[in-house]
């Protein structure tokens, strides 16, 4: 189920989560074991650190640019554009300005 989101209207997700100086904030819209769904906001200049994921991860920008890093090679997403983070490599996320993005995260069935 979905939560922290109204239902039944029409809205935009970048204006759902709000920047804070300093600060790296998330709003989870939905977690269940197979797929997560969070907003995030970075301010310029902030950054997410290198770290994996045991699922394949779907950023998409929705406001602002980035570098994101995956296996050590760096690549610059714009608003409107996406990148798929793969399953158990590492990546990072810097904000080379304000950025909003949504990220989806599909996870493996347990064995």
């Amino acid at each position: 189920m979905l939560k922290n989101i109204e239902k039944a209207t029409v809205l935009k997700l970048v204006d759902q989560i709000s920047y804070q100086d300093g600060q790296v904030i998330s709003k989870t819209l939905g977690q269940n074991q197979g797929v997560g769904l969070t907003l995030f906001c970075l301010p310029k200049d902030e950054e997410i650190s290198a770290h994996k994921s045991r699922g394949d991860a779907l950023v998409t920008l929705l406001e602002g640019r980035a570098k994101i890093t995956i296996d050590d090679k760096d690549y610059i997403v714009s608003a409107g554009e996406s990148i798929v983070l793969p399953a158990n490599h590492p990546h990072a996320l810097y904000a080379l300005e304000n950025f909003k993005f949504l990220l989806t995260v599909v996870f493996p069935k347990d064995a």
